[in-house]
C-alpha cells in the first residue's frame, strides 16, 4: 500500500497556487512541490490529489492508494462521490476517472499539523515555481 499526502495552498483566493505532494512507498520517500495557476484554495487541494493521483499512475501502477488530506471539503466531495458546487463538478471527474484505473483508492481526512511536509511543499511550489 502507498501512502500519500496531498496539499494545495494559494497566495491569496483566488491566487498563485501550489500543489503538494509526499509519498511513502515501500519504505522510501517521494516529494514533489508543482505550481499550479490561479486559482482557489479549494481548487488547489483539488488539483493537488489530481497531480497525486498521475504520478502514482506513472511511479506505482496497480498499487492500493490510501490517500490523506487535511481538506475537508475535498475528502468530503470525495468520499460521497457528489457535489452541489460546478467549479468542483469537473475536478470530480478527473479523479473518478484517475482512481478508477487502480484496485483500491482510500481517502482520509487528517488535521493540518499531520500534513505539515505537502503543505511545506505547497508553498514551496508558490514561491519557486513558475506556472506549467
Amino acid at each position: 500500500m502507498i501512502e500519500v499526502y496531498t496539499d494545495g495552498a494559494s497566495s491569496g483566493n483566488p491566487g498563485k497556487s501550489g500543489a503538494g505532494v509526499y509519498i511513502k512507498a515501500s519504505g522510501k520517500y517521494y516529494e514533489y512541490s508543482i505550481p499550479l495557476e490561479d486559482m482557489t484554495n479549494n481548487e488547489a487541494e483539488f488539483h493537488a490529489l489530481i497531480k497525486a493521483l498521475e504520478i502514482c499512475l506513472e511511479q506505482f501502477p496497480e498499487e492500493i492508494l490510501s490517500f490523506r488530506s487535511d481538506s475537508q471539503t475535498v475528502v468530503q466531495v470525495i468520499d460521497n462521490d457528489f457535489t452541489k458546487n460546478k467549479s468542483f463538478l469537473p475536478l470530480l471527474e478527473t479523479v473518478r476517472e484517475l482512481t478508477s484505473k487502480f484496485p483500491y483508492f482510500f481517502i482520509k481526512w487528517i488535521p493540518e499539523k499531520e500534513n505539515n511536509h505537502a503543505d511545506k511543499l505547497a508553498r514551496k511550489a508558490i514561491r519557486h515555481g513558475e506556472t506549467n
